[in-house]
């Protein structure tokens, strides 16, 4: 399932009221973090600091703890914690409250302007990837859709043999019965074992391991998108001499399946497949550099914002954890901004121009200084025309 859609996204950005209030800190899915209640007391120092500057300007204690009311219950829901993932996004205003548990890692930080800080979720959006997580098991075979930031189960039930009996018959059945009745009788229980893989089990297993190959066809038709195995080694060698899926990944992921949740494969599929995906951005940035000069570039906050709500930033990179404040006016298709340090008056302009960069189709890359393409400016843009 998706974690967020650009639909949601855009219904975030229109929510305008006096207090919108954003809130990020990371999160941990399991360890002592979580036992020693790390990630809520966090959140509750966040929302300390949102209530005092609630009340700096002005706002009464009873109806600043009425605004942040929901954030308070989740402080004190404990199993809430144990079900996060690297990130936590919470948004409220007056009779508003959403949170998304992401697998983004933020640093702490909190917002309260007219609308919602949405530029750290942009890198659920770039680089995100697309590709086909397949874990094999003799027996149990599961298919999965992928970016980054998603992992949706295909249903392969009626397409692939539910298992090798199926495929060699009653045979292999009694065969494979009177194996582990002897094992058993040794002293030795063995379900998946290696030492049969060789000569006719081998056979056996590459026969069924073809037909899961060839009754995944219908699905694995679009062959620029990866697909990456998790599997022990010897049954990926077995799957990897009969595949005839061109884009296949020849990295096994073997991390005893047995004791890993689907989200950690799913990560470790990433960070296999991940290099290639890194190359749009790589390329955009080259692109950049080469456009230096011709007026399809832009480092300044005063020709960016605009352009990005005209619909004519390709690519906008932001440096990571920076952050350009200001206070701009939209009257008669006319913007001016006015750059200035942070205060009760200004909005974050990189904000405003990341929102609207993404929502008019462009691309939006948050990238630490030493891999922008002009370091010297905390925003960079590369124009469409």
């Amino acid at each position: 399932m998706t974690l967020l859609s650009k639909k949601e996204l855009a219904n975030l950005h229109h929510i305008h009221q006096e207090n919108c209030i954003s809130i990020f800190i990371p999160t941990h899915r399991l360890g002592k973090e979580v036992l020693q209640e790390e990630d809520s007391l966090s959140l509750k120092i966040q929302l300390q600091l949102v209530k005092k500057k609630l009340a700096k300007k002005g706002i009464h204690k009873t109806t600043i703890d009425t605004i942040t009311a929901p954030v308070q219950e989740l402080i004190d829901d404990n199993l809430f914690w144990r079900q996060q993932s690297d990130g936590l996004a919470i948004y409220i205003a007056e009779n508003y409250f959403q949170k998304y548990t992401l697998p983004i890692h933020f640093e702490a930080y909190n917002y309260i302007s007219n609308s919602f800080y949405l530029k750290p979720l942009m890198p659920l959006f770039v680089d995100d990837g697309h590709f086909y997580l397949m874990t094999l098991e003799l027996g149990k075979v599961k298919l999965y859709e992928c970016t980054q930031h998603s992992i949706t189960e295909i249903i392969i039930d009626d397409l692939i043999p539910k298992n090798q009996q199926d495929i060699i018959g009653y045979d292999y059945e009694e065969k494979n019965l009177q194996f582990r009745t002897l094992q058993a009788g040794r002293g030795q229980a063995i379900f998946h074992g290696q030492e049969a893989a060789t000569g006719k089990r081998k056979n056996e297993i590459k026969t069924y391991f073809r037909a899961i190959n060839d009754g995944l066809k219908p699905i694995l038709k679009d062959e620029n998108i990866p697909l990456v195995v998790a599997s022990q080694d010897y049954l990926f060698d077995i799957y990897k001499s009969v595949n005839t899926y061109s884009n296949f990944s020849n990295k096994n992921i073997n991390n005893h399946l047995k004791a890993k949740d689907i989200l950690d494969v799913h990560d470790i599929a990433w960070e296999t497949i991940s290099p290639t995906f890194d190359q749009e951005r790589k390329d955009k940035i080259t692109r950049f550099l080469e456009a230096q000069g011709t007026g399809k570039t832009a480092i300044e906050i005063e020709i960016i914002l605009p352009s990005a709500f005209e619909g004519k930033v390709d690519t906008l990179f932001c440096e990571n954890l920076e952050d350009i404040f200001g206070i701009y006016k939209l009257e008669n298709d006319i913007i001016t901004i006015t750059e200035t340090e942070e205060n009760d008056t200004t909005i974050s302009l990189m904000n405003l121009a990341a929102i609207k960069t993404f929502l008019n189709g462009g691309s939006v890359y948050l990238i630490d200084k030493e891999e922008m393409p002009n370091p010297n400016s905390k925003i960079n843009a590369l124009f469409r025309y």
